[in-house]
């Protein structure tokens, strides 16, 4: 049966494959871009909620790694007290809410991948304020808390992946840490374990949502030029070297056990990599319209 759905951050770079995907699967999906729907302001997205009245609300907003260690107030604000917001007004539809979370919420002093059991201990802004979104959004009966990483998969996208295939596919020389472990995931395979869960009757939680394996970031542009096919050079660097005021898990492999159990099997980050350089990439373009209509009281 279709299912009404409201995605908030349509225009990002996951939220416009999110509605692609649930639209793809038969679903009335009210695709609101930031413009759209500011989920920073509490009586806007209760009263669009309680209007559109939809089954389940897919929060895929967030405010980044980077802006959130300059701006705390508007990083609280947008990935933890507006996820606070779209909670209530999910309780208060009666809801189904899926949030989308981080590996920034470990400390990457790990030497297996992280498992949802394992214990939170965010080292910077953006990890803290994704780590009480996380628990905001708990609250609700039916929920899910998706964990993602090093996403990957967008023409024109903005993500580390996403710029090494285009240097590695120009020629260009590309410099890797050898000592920085991630458990990479492609859009279009998140959106479909999105799609399955929001759709089945899997139990509320959190999840682990990323390709299977993991692998350092030099060991990572080595396969992508083996599957480009392209003469560019990859050197190894370390991260110890790098200046950054932002701190960075060195080891954020996650494990993705608990989806798989249940049937929802993500392949190995190769295989998706493979998938994402022979499919045609979608922009990150924003998806306008609501795509439903306000639901009928009875």
């Amino acid at each position: 049966m279709p299912i009404r759905i409201l995605v908030a951050g349509a225009g990002g770079q996951l939220g416009s494959v999110l509605v692609r995907e649930l639209r793809r699967g038969g679903h009335e999906v009210a695709a609101l871009t930031r413009a759209a729907l500011d989920v920073t302001r509490r009586e806007q997205v209760l009263e669009r909620v309680a209007k559109l009245r939809p089954q389940a609300v897919v929060n895929a907003t967030v405010f980044g790694v980077e802006e959130s260690e300059d701006d705390p107030k508007t990083a609280l604000a947008v990935n933890a007290f507006a996820v606070r917001t779209l909670a209530e007004a999910c309780e208060s539809s009666d809801a189904t809410f899926l949030h989308f979370s981080s590996d920034f919420v470990f400390d990457g002093t790990a030497t297996a991948p992280y498992r949802e059991t394992d214990r939170p201990n965010p080292g910077s802004v953006y990890g803290a304020t994704k780590l009480l979104g996380e628990l905001y959004a708990q609250v609700v009966p039916r929920h899910f808390v998706l964990r993602v990483e090093s996403l990957f998969g967008i023409r024109d996208g903005k993500s580390t992946i996403d710029r090494m295939c285009v240097d590695i596919r120009a020629g260009r020389t590309v410099s890797a840490y050898y000592d920085r472990t991630v458990s990479p995931a492609f859009v279009d395979d998140v959106a479909a374990a999105t799609r399955r869960l929001i759709e089945g009757k899997a139990p509320s939680g959190v999840y682990h949502c990323v390709n299977a394996g993991f692998t350092t970031w030099h060991e990572l542009a080595m396969e992508l030029g083996r599957q480009i096919g392209s003469p560019s050079q990859v050197v190894p660097v370390s991260a110890d070297g790098l200046t950054s005021k932002v701190f960075r898990p060195k080891f954020a492999a996650l494990s993705n056990e608990k989806l798989a159990n249940l049937g929802i099997e993500l392949p190995a980050w190769q295989s998706a990599v493979g998938r994402a350089l022979a499919a045609p990439l979608p922009s990150a373009t924003p998806v306008p319209g609501s795509g439903i209509r306000p639901a009928p009281r009875s």
